[in-house]
């Protein structure tokens, strides 16, 4: 099988970045093998010692998928702002943000709203199987991630299939709105971080929190920062100690937190919030 030779200093953690939340398709064996559906590519991978050993796709889209194009040194130091954020980057040694499917992505935040990853992991499953193509692997049926077209010209019976609960119009909707999704993605890209954020959120479904994830793991705009509850309470009992301790996180409090965040870990607060995040229950 094809492989990569990981450099001296080029930090890597498969398992951090696959097994860290941002990503809903991807599945580990036993003996250390990861399986998921990138695009119409089913990719087992694995990582042993400095080399990374893969099927199912080239090596430029491993490499592309992976961002280890990405210097990953002065991004780390540039977060590395106190002893919080320091000790999370030691934790979660070699973490990084994977460069997800777009339409994918915007889909399966939409899915993710009030919901655990293991809800999310279904759903997005669900729309796969019900909308995607079949794919054949190792002996085994995958599917991939359907395009709009395929779930708008379906109309809501075969969507409410999917079992999607309220985000069913929602990503029906979605659909819909996005007639070319190419184009779609070009606008999004070309647009500076905030006004990409406004443009998301005119979609149905598309809150503050999956606008931020879109624009953080699909875009590669770095200064989002995704806020849930544990972001929430991370920010609160180390940073931040006015925020409310009330139950609900209010629109005042998610912009005081993200604007925070960009003032204290600069460009890349984004990656701050994944390594906040990865390290929350260590």
């Amino acid at each position: 099988m094809p492989e990569i030779i990981l450099s001296h200093n080029q930090q890597f953690s498969l398992d951090q970045t696959l097994g860290c939340g941002q990503v809903f398709r991807w599945d580990r064996t036993g003996n250390g093998w990861w399986y998921g559906v990138v695009g119409e590519r089913v990719i087992r991978i694995r990582k042993d010692g400095s080399r990374l050993i893969f099927k199912g796709a080239p090596s430029s889209l491993i490499i592309k998928y992976f961002s280890l194009d990405l210097d990953l040194r002065p991004i780390l130091t540039s977060i590395d702002q106190d002893p919080f954020i320091h000790a999370a980057i030691n934790q979660c040694t070699g973490l990084r943000l994977i460069r997800q499917p777009k339409w994918e992505c915007l889909v399966s935040y939409i899915c993710s709203t009030n919901s655990n990853i293991p809800m999310i992991r279904r759903r997005i499953a669900t729309i796969a199987q019900q909308f995607g193509k079949e794919i054949t692997f190792e002996e085994k049926t995958y599917f991939s991630f359907p395009d709009p077209f395929a779930i708008s010209c379906s109309g809501g019976y075969a969507i409410s299939d999917c079992k999607l609960g309220y985000r069913t119009p929602y990503v029906l909707d979605t659909a819909c709105k996005i007639a070319d999704v190419r184009k779609w993605e070009d606008t999004i890209t070309a647009l500076p971080y905030e006004d990409a954020r406004r443009q998301l959120m005119k979609l149905p479904g598309v809150g503050p929190k999956a606008a931020d994830c879109i624009l953080l793991f699909a875009f590669q705009k770095y200064e989002a920062f995704p806020v849930d509850v544990w972001i929430r309470r991370i920010m609160q009992h180390n940073y931040i100690k006015t925020l409310s301790t009330s139950s609900a996180l209010t629109t005042k409090e998610y912009e005081t937190i993200r604007r925070f965040a960009k003032s204290h870990f600069g460009e890349y607060c984004g990656y701050a919030q994944e390594y906040l995040y990865a390290a929350r229950e260590r």
